[in-house]
């Protein structure tokens, strides 16, 4: 009878209304039961266009909310009904992974490469931390050094030697205070409950400090990622398609990438002289002294065994800018062969210990293959065809801008690396077709566009052995390709940093350990991105349309 039912519904509607996404507010549950039960609805009744683009939404909130509930369970739920009710197939999901397959290699091993550098790396910053006192050269040095690097390295590399750099910081200085000094059991970094005034003051002054320093460093990785070939997932996808090496690619984009990096650093130093958009928190002194004195401490008690250690994380430095920039291997396998060398030789031989690396790229690494089923949804629901066949309809410096526009707004809503995919293979299919129009050519659209994108062939010998009418249009398309291809690069890779859901680094630094504890939320996070996002969008834009 109803009467012994009632006290069970109870209690399972209790049990699950705390089990369901667990410690997220009340309000954030509600949401996504709502987005749950309204999806298969929209769908039946708004159709698969109006549902797609909701659904993008739905999981932009999920990442925007990621304080209060990582992204992945809630997110995950949204992508599984999307499945579930026929917005895409499973298929498609893994087809998607299998292409970015090379990019999960590199969260899986690089990032847990990095891991074993930590200390080497922490030396060096800390280094420079205590030793640069004013404010904008340190940030101009994080900005540039986050440029360099992820020209040789990947931005997610570069973003989680940033991040092991600023959690080692807090780290140290939050146990000091918190009268945990030298302890290496677990510890809250969240909480400053037990800090007298004072403390939380210069507390709250030192998470404004690192979250200035991450997001210089974060926006350096754009700067530099678009710069060369394996900067970025998606240059090194558009350089494939285009037929370019590592110079050819440096050369073409560098009238758009350099001029950009220009303004970007001018950005960095402008913003924290004048103390905008939350920019301009001070490193206060008595953490640099502390920071200082336990340097000098630690490099004390390392000794001779602690230095060949930190001798051999440089060397794998080195091994790894080398193996990057010649590119000897797949990204995640050179990560991979960090962490083997690293092991070996600095005596990390516990199951426990190797495990630790991990910790931090797996999460992520899950979420992007759910981000994956919504790129899914957008491949075969083709919600960004009505953009693309747009701007395939223009000509000359007006497509190039367009192109450029294009690209980055759907970069800032979507993934970069899923935007370029799209572009650059619907671009170049759309140029087969007017190569298969040429006369007397000899050979189909598709054969003569490998062949003019063939890397061990040179463009010229191609163009010479056709009849020299149909070279010079051939000349003239692919010359026009290769500004559009740029484009795209450019496009996908600089107004991008408007959102931590374009740029894969950002998004990995949101949901990264170190976030909660410095207070680095989504919308802090855009706001601290905007003067980038405005200086640099725009002068990529002038630089697309004046220089190529």
């Amino acid at each position: 009878p109803r009467s012994t039912l009632f006290p069970y519904t109870t209690l399972f509607r209790s049990a699950f209304a705390r089990n369901f996404l667990g410690n997220a507010p009340l309000w954030y549950k509600l949401t996504i039961l709502l987005f749950l039960v309204a999806n298969p609805f929209l769908l039946k009744f708004y159709g698969p266009f109006i549902a797609g683009w909701v659904l993008i939404g739905e999981f932009i909130f999920t990442l925007a909310m990621a304080l209060k509930c990582y992204p992945l369970p809630a997110g995950g739920l949204l992508a599984a009904e999307a499945v579930f009710i026929g917005m895409t197939k499973p298929e498609t999901v893994y087809h998607e992974a299998l292409n970015n397959f090379e990019v999960i290699l590199l969260l899986i091993f690089m990032v847990a490469g990095i891991y074993f550098m930590k200390d080497f790396l922490r030396f060096t910053f800390t280094r420079i931390l205590v030793k640069v006192q004013s404010k904008y050269k340190i940030s101009l040095l994080f900005c540039f050094a986050g440029a360099f690097l992820s020209a040789f390295l990947d931005a997610l590399t570069v973003t989680a030697v940033i991040i092991a750099v600023a959690y080692g910081f807090y780290d140290i200085y939050h146990r000091y205070v918190s009268g945990k000094d030298g302890s290496a059991g677990v510890h809250d970094l969240t909480s400053d409950l037990a800090l007298k005034e004072t403390e939380q003051q210069e507390l709250k002054q030192f998470r404004g400090f690192l979250r200035n320093l991450m997001m210089h460093g974060a926006v350096g990785t754009a700067l530099g990622g678009v710069c060369t070939l394996v900067g970025e997932p998606q240059n090194l996808l558009i350089g494939s398609e285009m037929g370019w090496h590592f110079m050819d690619f440096f050369i073409k984009v560098a009238p758009v990438s350099l001029p950009v990096l220009l303004v970007g650093l001018a950005t960095c130093y402008y913003v924290e002289k004048k103390k905008w958009f939350t920019y301009g928190f001070e490193l206060p002194g008595n953490i640099r002294s502390h920071l200082l004195e336990t340097e000098t401490k630690m490099e004390a008690k390392r000794g001779f065994k602690g230095k060949l250690q930190l001798a051999f994380q440089a060397l794998a430095g080195i091994w790894l800018i080398i193996a990057l920039a010649f590119h000897l291997a797949a990204v995640g396998l050179i990560g991979l062969s960090v962490i083997v060398f690293l092991t070996a030789l600095n005596g990390i031989t516990e199951e426990h210990q190797i495990g630790r690396a991990f910790e931090e790229a797996l999460p992520f690494t899950a979420l992007l293959v759910v981000f994956f089923a919504i790129v899914a949804v957008i491949h075969d629901q083709h919600l960004f065809a009505p953009v693309i066949n747009y701007v395939l309809s223009l000509q000359g410096h007006s497509q190039l801008a367009a192109y450029y526009i294009a690209n980055g707004l759907l970069s800032a809503i979507s993934d970069n690396v899923f935007v370029a995919t799209v572009y650059i293979s619907e671009t170049k299919m759309h140029f087969v077709n007017m190569l298969g129009a040429l006369p007397d050519i000899g050979m189909t659209g598709e054969q003569l566009m490998d062949k003019l994108t063939d890397p061990n062939i040179a463009r010229q010998e191609v163009l010479a052995g056709l009849p020299q009418a149909a070279a010079e249009q051939a000349d003239a398309l692919m010359h026009q390709l290769d500004k559009l291809a740029v484009a795209i690069n450019t496009g996908t890779n600089i107004p991008s940093v408007a959102t931590p859901n374009g740029q894969a680094a950002f998004l990995f630094l949101l949901t990264s350990a170190l976030a909660p504890v410095i207070r680095l939320s989504y919308g802090r996070m855009v706001l601290l991105a905007l003067p980038y996002t405005i200086t640099m969008s725009l002068a990529g834009l002038l630089a697309t349309y004046l220089f190529l």
